[in-house]
């Protein structure tokens, strides 16, 4: 698997625009979730492919919240603090999934990567 600073470096070669490059790695993420959501009842090593989503989301989710308390970064401090929030409450909740795994449990990591990455990409 895919780690996902390798990823984020694939991308960002194909992508310029750094607001694109992290809507397309929260899309990605999504997607992911939602396979392993979509195919639970019918995918037998189905906690071997949701460990790996949980572990890839978490990874890109560090890279955010590293990238939110950084003080050189340019964004207003109330944005920041918003989002480092949001990451906050995605790492606990995976922790939760993780402790008592269940398909129901992995739409609000769904929906926050594609809300976040629609907002990115202008679409909220």
């Amino acid at each position: 698997m895919r780690s996902a600073a390798q990823t984020y470096k694939s991308v960002a070669r194909q992508i310029s625009n750094p607001r694109e490059l992290e809507a397309s790695l929260l899309l990605q993420a999504a997607a992911r979730l939602q396979s392993v959501h979509d195919d639970w009842d019918h995918d037998a090593p189905v906690q071997t492919r949701l460990n790996d989503a949980l572990l890839y989301n978490r990874k890109l989710w560090s890279v955010f919240l590293a990238d939110m308390t950084d003080a050189n970064n340019p964004m207003p401090r109330d944005l920041r603090q918003n989002v480092a929030n949001i990451g906050i409450f995605v790492m606990n909740h995976t922790v939760s999934v993780m402790q008592n795994p269940k398909p129901e449990q992995l739409g609000s990591l769904i929906n926050i990567n594609r809300e976040i990455a629609a907002g990115l990409l202008g679409r909220a």
